[in-house]
């Protein structure tokens, strides 16, 4: 009965634990992303 236990908390918690991850991961790519276009839209507004 023990590795059923053990199966069902690491269903209940191991997936939205991989999602959570994968999110996060996405996000913080989307982020980087955007803080390397506000840095471009700082430098050629300086240039000018």
């Amino acid at each position: 009965m023990m590795d059923m236990e053990w199966i069902h908390l690491v269903g209940d918690i191991g997936f939205p634990m991989a999602i959570t991850f994968f999110l996060l991961h996405r996000m913080e790519r989307k982020l980087d992303d955007l803080i390397h276009s506000i840095k471009d839209i700082k430098f050629h507004t300086t240039d000018d």
